[in-house]
C-alpha cells in the first residue's frame, strides 16, 4: 500500500528561495534514486514553516530513503536551508479518489 510522509520543516524567510529553487533538483535526484519514489508536495504553512508531503510505494522504500539521506548534492542542497525538524510521521494512503484541483 502506498506510504505517505509527512515531514514539518523550518526555514528562515530569507532561505526561502534557496528551498524553492533546490527543489526540481532534489525531485529528479529522488526519482533516479529513490526506490518506490512516487511524487510530493511542498506546502508553505507561514513564513517559516513547510510541509513536505512524499509519496511511497512502500514503507520499505521510505525507510531506504531515509537511509540514504543527503547522499546527492541535488538532495544535501534542497536540505541545506532547513534549519529545523518539526515533525515528521507516516501514513498509509487509503483514499486518493479526492483531487483538490
Amino acid at each position: 500500500m502506498t506510504t505517505v510522509e509527512l515531514t514539518r520543516f523550518r526555514v528562515p524567510a530569507e532561505r526561502a528561495q534557496e528551498l524553492l529553487d533546490a527543489r526540481p533538483g532534489m525531485l529528479e535526484a529522488f526519482r533516479a534514486d529513490r526506490h518506490g519514489f512516487l511524487g510530493a508536495q511542498l506546502v508553505r504553512v507561514d513564513d517559516e514553516q513547510w510541509l513536505d508531503i512524499v509519496w511511497w510505494n512502500a514503507a520499505d522504500d521510505l525507510d531506504a530513503s531515509k537511509a540514504k539521506g543527503g547522499n546527492l548534492p541535488a538532495v544535501q542542497a534542497f536540505f541545506a536551508p532547513i534549519s529545523e525538524l518539526l515533525s515528521s510521521e507516516r501514513g498509509t494512503l487509503l483514499d486518493a479518489t479526492a483531487q483538490p484541483w
